[in-house]
C-alpha cells in the first residue's frame, strides 16, 4: 500500500481507497459537523456562526421563512440560546452523508435536538431533516446554505417532529 492509500472502515469492512488522504475534504466537513454539535451544547454563538459563510442563506424550520446572511442568522441563534436559560441542547445525528466534490460539499442527516436540564435530564426532543451546502474556505469549509425541515402529515397537515407521529 503506498503512502496515498489508506484504509477506510465501511460497514465493518476495510476498503483500500487510492488517493485518500487524512486531510481529505470529507474529514474536514465532518469536523464542521462536530463543531456544530459542540457549539450548540456549549451555547457558543460565536463558534456556531463561525461555521457559516458571511452570505449564508438559511431555510430554518422554526420562526422565519429564511435568514439572509450571517448577521441575520446570528440574531436567531442568540435568541435561541437566550431562550434556553440553564438548559442545554444535545445534538446527535443519524444517517449522516457527506459528499465533498469540489467546488462544493454537502451534508444530509436526521438531527435529534434534545433539551437537557441543568440536572442532566432530557426534557424534550425533536427531529429535523438537515441539508447543508458547504464551500471550501481558508483552512476549512463554510456552510453557505442550510435547510431544515420535517414532513407534514398527509391526513392532518401537522408537522411531524418525530418518526411515526
Amino acid at each position: 500500500m503506498d503512502k496515498n492509500t489508506h484504509l477506510i472502515h465501511r460497514k465493518g469492512m476495510d476498503t483500500r481507497v487510492p488517493g485518500y488522504r487524512m486531510n481529505d475534504p470529507n474529514r474536514r466537513i465532518r469536523q464542521v459537523v462536530e463543531a456544530y454539535r459542540s457549539a450548540i451544547w456549549e451555547k457558543n454563538a460565536e463558534a456556531l456562526i463561525d461555521l457559516y459563510a458571511a452570505d449564508v442563506r438559511v431555510f430554518d424550520l422554526w420562526g422565519a421563512w429564511s435568514y439572509q446572511g450571517a448577521e441575520a442568522w446570528r440574531k436567531a441563534i442568540d435568541q435561541w440560546f437566550d431562550s434556553m436559560g440553564a438548559e442545554r441542547v444535545r445534538v446527535t445525528m443519524e444517517g449522516v452523508r457527506i459528499n465533498a466534490e469540489r467546488p462544493l460539499g454537502t451534508v444530509t442527516a436526521i438531527v435529534h435536538y434534545a433539551g437537557i436540564s441543568a440536572k442532566g435530564e432530557e426534557l424534550r426532543a425533536v427531529l429535523n431533516r438537515l441539508s447543508w451546502v458547504l464551500k471550501p474556505d481558508e483552512g476549512g469549509w463554510k456552510i453557505v446554505h442550510e435547510h431544515t425541515s420535517a414532513p407534514i402529515g398527509p391526513h392532518d397537515g401537522k408537522v411531524m417532529l418525530s418518526p411515526g407521529k
